[in-house]
């Protein structure tokens, strides 16, 4: 192919992520990747999309939706040539997988209440990106042209959104809009103070508590090895959504970072766990499992990390969330070629500690990036093993659905590189109510009163992140 696509312009270095963001926060379904905790591995790059020229909303769990997506995405993909030296997103496939969408791959019942009801799955096709390269200090406009394939028409249209983008990164942005005012009734019974924030549970301490019981129960009885069981919290929307994303990502920065505007409902996430990264035919994949809370003392966390490091209970979780996602990876890649570099090492972020392990993959020939997610999500370390009967446990046990909370937010680039995150640390803004679930892994050793507090300590992050 000659022609001369994607177009491309470098941007001024004074630009900034945020500030791009922020200039372009009022444009349809913008979504902000961003490596708000720079690391040369995981958070090398950043990227801002929005106003994409395809929309796709599915609410119910199918597979032909994932096919419906595959198939547009095919009609562009042998129209674009990766350029070398850029970031690797230039143009693609950007959007949500929320964790219901998992009952499409392994089906059984859902949760009971569905108070806010969250795509199974949500994406855009982005023509346009703002790429930016963390360890270069460089960025630059992307511009792919599509949905054009005649070169002429399709020339004109990428210059034209360079153009348009350009103009927008240097002027003020527009008022956002406020939030709207909760009309959802918490259960009083259910709500909780923690500092100086009000937040309602989807579950009273005693439920909590039994609920743990009831897993270490199915543990027990040989149904699971381990399951993860998490509550929701809820508070009144103080701000917009962008706004509180800002005070997120300042206060609990994270590699896998990122904002997603799906319309009626936004994505705030501080993820620090990748999903699935592909990278030519080498897929990477890096489970967490493991947590300790970060003191703010350096000796103290020493200590913390120290006792996680060596812990056996939380070293047998991470290693039986390895096997489970090298059984899923050896359904796409080559058998022989899944190895873990990276065992149960030790990771620091804002509010936590977390054993983090690496598992590495040769995807085989005539398998897609669309097979991996299909046979992959959702991701093992956020349900337990083994996965089918987890997800039943799960949606039998907690109460409500979890909407955005442990799915995957996702790039797939015209290009076929792929990389994505699991939304853990994660809000929810719609109806005017901000949702942050916290959760965690149980086995059979389980301590309830241990797990509950655990669910407070990866929260600390969020509810830090609520105020002005």
């Amino acid at each position: 192919m000659n022609d001369p696509f994607p177009l491309v312009e470098e941007l001024p270095s004074r630009l900034t992520p945020v500030d791009a963001f922020v200039r372009l926060s009022t444009l349809p379904r913008i979504q902000f990747l961003d490596s708000a905790m720079p690391d040369p591995e995981i958070g090398r790059y950043s990227f801002v999309v929005a106003d994409p020229f395809q929309w796709h909303r599915f609410d119910e769990p199918r597979l032909d939706s994932l096919a419906a997506v595959e198939a547009c995405w095919r009609n562009f993909e042998p129209h674009t040539t990766a350029v070398e030296d850029l970031p690797p997103l230039q143009g693609g496939v950007v959007g949500v997988l929320g964790y219901e969408f998992g009952r499409a791959i392994e089906p059984h019942q859902p949760a009971r209440v569905n108070d806010f009801p969250f795509p199974a799955l949500a994406c855009g096709f982005y023509d346009t990106v703002i790429a930016f390269d963390h360890e270069k200090g460089r960025s630059w406009i992307v511009s792919q042209g599509f949905p054009e394939l005649d070169s002429e028409r399709r020339a004109e249209r990428a210059a034209q959104r360079i153009a348009t983008f350009r103009e927008l990164l240097t002027t003020r942005p527009r008022s956002r809009p406020t939030p709207s005012s909760p009309a959802y009734r918490t259960d009083p019974e259910c709500n909780v103070t923690l500092g100086n924030h009000a937040v309602s549970s989807s579950l009273s301490e005693e439920d909590y508590l039994a609920m743990v019981e009831r897993g270490v129960e199915h543990i027990r009885n040989g149904d699971v090895f381990q399951v993860n069981l998490a509550q929701r919290l809820l508070t009144p929307a103080a701000d917009d959504a962008v706004s509180m994303y800002l005070r997120l990502r300042e206060r609990n920065p994270a590699p896998y970072a990122a904002f997603a505007d799906l319309g009626d409902i936004q994505v705030a996430s501080a993820s620090p766990e990748s999903f699935l990264r592909l990278d030519g035919s080498t897929v990477e994949t890096r489970p967490i499992k493991g947590t300790r809370s970060r003191i703010g003392r350096p000796e103290a966390d020493l200590f913390s990390g120290t006792d996680l490091s060596v812990s056996e209970k939380d070293r047998a979780e991470n290693v039986m969330i390895v096997d489970l996602l090298r059984n899923d990876l050896s359904r796409t890649c080559v058998p022989e070629s899944i190895h873990v570099p990276r065992l149960c090492g030790l990771e620091q972020y804002a509010f936590v500690q977390h054993l983090v392990s690496t598992v590495r993959g040769e995807l085989r020939p005539g398998q897609t990036p669309f097979d991996l997610l299909r046979t992959c999500f959702p991701g093992g370390s956020i349900t337990g093993a083994p996965k089918p009967r987890a997800m039943q446990i799960i949606a039998q046990l907690e109460p409500t659905r979890r909407g955005a909370y442990c799915g995957s937010l996702f790039y797939l680039g015209f290009n076929g590189r792929m990389d994505s995150s699991i939304l853990i640390r994660t809000l929810t803004a719609s109806g005017g109510w901000w949702q942050l679930p916290a959760g965690g892994g149980i086995v059979s050793q389980s301590d309830p009163r241990d797990e509950y507090r655990e669910t407070w300590h990866k929260a600390r992050g969020l509810l830090e992140s609520l105020k002005p």
